[in-house]
């Protein structure tokens, strides 16, 4: 595991085989968590990959961390900072760019995963800048339209794949929010796969299988 000192505090799994120029996964994490949680699941992830967990740049007390504030007590029940989620998006997006050139990886071979928080700005990092990502795994998240670049659906989005995923039972975001997921994609003509699982808002075995199948077969 590695650091250097970048825009964004990250952990780093170098490629477990020599590879010139290595494709990379990007892991973000979700509200109140830190970079350590996706982690986990790194040792498991394809060989070849770079894998690089990033740190949300909000602390959130007594400890965690945040992509963007969560108002709980607002009248219409939970309402998220779009103004911070866009400086995050952006603070993303830049530090994409930065990693490839500090670590020498594949500017064309770029995933994010995202869990929850994570995932919302995966969607948003992927739509805005296109031309930045080739896979998304986004899990337990939504797509926020409020927080993607204006535009987007003027870019070139036909090198984009999403894998999606959402707990049936999921008590944090509801099931209902995620199920819009497919036929916005659908309507960008975005390759992507959605799944449910039978579970809250976590990430089950199967889900993770599931996930791990998909990407080996696009890196």
């Amino acid at each position: 595991m590695q650091t250097k000192t970048l825009s964004l505090y990250h952990i780093l799994r170098a490629p477990k085989k020599e590879i010139k120029n290595a494709p990379v996964l990007f892991m973000f994490h979700g509200y109140g968590s830190n970079e350590d949680d996706l982690f986990s699941f790194a040792s498991e992830l394809p060989d070849e990959l770079c894998i690089i967990s990033v740190r949300a740049p909000y602390d959130l007390m007594p400890y965690g961390h945040a992509w963007y504030a969560i108002h709980f007590d607002a009248e219409d029940g939970k309402w998220s900072d779009d103004e911070q989620a866009i400086q995050s998006r952006e603070a993303i997006a830049n530090f994409i760019d930065e990693a490839i050139d500090s670590y020498s990886l594949d500017k064309n071979n770029v995933t994010l995963l995202g869990f929850s928080q994570g995932s919302i700005l995966s969607y948003a990092v992927a739509l805005s800048y296109p031309e930045k990502v080739k896979n998304v795994i986004a899990l337990s998240g939504y797509v926020n339209r409020d927080i993607i670049k204006d535009g987007y659906q003027n870019k070139d989005l036909s090198k984009l794949k999403f894998y999606c995923s959402h707990g049936s039972v999921d008590q944090v975001i509801p099931v209902e929010w995620a199920r819009k997921t497919k036929p916005f994609l659908e309507s960008l003509n975005i390759e992507h796969v959605y799944e449910e699982f039978p579970v809250g808002h976590g990430v089950a075995p199967q889900n993770f299988y599931s996930f791990h199948k998909w990407l080996k077969d696009r890196i």
